[in-house]
This record gives C-alpha cells, structure tokens and sequence, in this order.
C-alpha cells in the first residue's frame, strides 16, 4: 500500500515516514506534503492508496482537502492526525473516520492503516459536507476554522446562526464561530432543529425561552443561554414562531 504523507512540520513528516516504512506492507511516496494544495497535487500524480493528514494547516487544511476528495470518484483513503487539544476526537470516532492522535505511537498507526479501506468517501461526507450535498444526515458536529485551528462545535450547543454579508455567525455555549456556509444550507440541513425568526437568522428550536412584544411594536426572542440577550423577530416570522412554541 502506497502511503503519502501530509504535515507542515518537517519533524513530524519524518517521524510519520520512518514509523510508516518500518511496517510491513507499506511504502512511503515521496515528495511528502506540506500543505493541502500540495497534497491535492500530488495525489493527482501518485495515487497513493493511503493519505496519512494532517489536520491543522495554512491555507487549505485537513478536513478542507478531505471534503475536495470527497467530490472524486475513487478517492484514497483517509488517516486524519490530530492533537487532542485541537479537535473533537469523538467527532472522528462518531464518522468512522480513521485518525491517530499526535504524538502517534506505532501500534496506533499500525492499526489505523490497517483499518484504512477505499474508497471512504461516505465516512469522510459525514464528518465534512452538509447533509443536503452527502445524502447521510445531518451533521452531528459544525466544523469552523478559528485560530486555534479547526474547531468542532457540537449541533446540540448551538444557540444561533445569524448571517451577515458572505459570514455565518455561529454562536454557541462557549462563545462564537465563522461560517463560510450559507444560511439557506445550514436550513435545510437542520430544519427540523432550528427556526427561522429573520431572514438573516436561524435559532434552535429547545433553546427558545419565550417571545416579548417591546413597548414600539417590536418582537424579541430570549433564548436560553443568551444571558438576558433577545434576538429580533422580523413581523414576517412572528406568526410561524409563535404556532412552532405552541407544539413545543
């Protein structure tokens, strides 16, 4: 099995290909990779069975490649690395996706590699791509890309979408996120779990506290976890937000 390796750091790099060629049954293709154009290069050129990838990058990064490969006919398959600082294992461990968490210890990679099937390209749309694009259901998790790297944000700690020019605003528990996804998108997907209050705003469902007419006329929404802080109805949305409170 031809492995092709994907890592910004030149240390790691050469760790993960001394440990790959020790084992039996896999070769290392070199160049390796340095960044997510690279890789996407040279797994034009190569067609490696395996991709060893690195999830935090500069400009494209892991989960960024994963998804271009996902559009491709027979893609390789995937064995995300991670620190476990940086990104949610259990998302990877929920999409079946195979994965070693840094430092990587050879029975760990070992096993990943043996585990490595292709193609995966229902495993890694799960993780990836909306629903309405990979046909697999929702996401459990929205990725987003912070300066902490690629962070996951569980569906169920979402409060709001709120969109604003070409940006999502995704705010949850413990703070907010950008989206380069479209509001419209992230409501079909997650239709049955959020509402639309505005045309640039989506809240979910069981964190709707109650609905408050302000002295102008105006209608806000207090939802659970917002410390007090109300979102705007739009006179459009009050009569579907308040028949949906109705059923909750």
């Amino acid at each position: 099995m031809n492995v092709l390796i994907v890592d910004d750091e030149p240390l790691a790099r050469e760790r993960l290909s001394r440990m790959v060629s020790e084992l039996e049954g896999y070769t290392v293709l070199e160049p390796s990779a340095t960044n997510g154009e690279e890789a996407l290069a040279l797994i034009d050129s190569h067609k490696p069975d395996i991709v060893l990838l690195d999830i935090r990058m500069p400009g494209l990064d892991g989960l960024q490649v994963a998804a271009r490969l996902c559009e491709r006919e027979t893609p390789p398959a995937v064995v995300f690395c991670t620190s476990p600082d940086e990104f949610a294992v259990e998302a990877l461990q929920a999409s079946a996706v195979g994965y070693v968490v840094k430092p990587v210890r050879t029975e760990h990679l070992h096993d990943a590699l043996k585990r490595a099937e292709r193609p995966n390209r229902a495993q890694l749309s799960a993780l990836t791509r909306p629903a309405a694009e990979s046909g697999n259901g929702p996401r459990s998790h929205i990725s987003a890309r912070t300066r902490k790297g690629i962070e996951l944000i569980p569906l169920d700690q979402v409060v709001y979408f709120i969109a604003d020019h070409k940006y999502v605003t995704l705010r949850h528990e413990a703070g907010e996120v950008l989206l380069d996804e479209p509001l419209k998108a992230l409501e079909d997907e997650f239709g049955e779990r959020f509402v639309r209050i505005h045309r640039n705003a989506l809240v979910a469902r069981d964190r709707i506290e109650r609905l408050q007419r302000t002295p102008l006329g105006h209608f806000q929404l207090y939802l659970k976890g917002l410390n007090g802080d109300a979102l705007i109805v739009s006179r459009r949305h009050v009569a579907g937000v308040r028949k949906m409170m109705q059923g909750l």
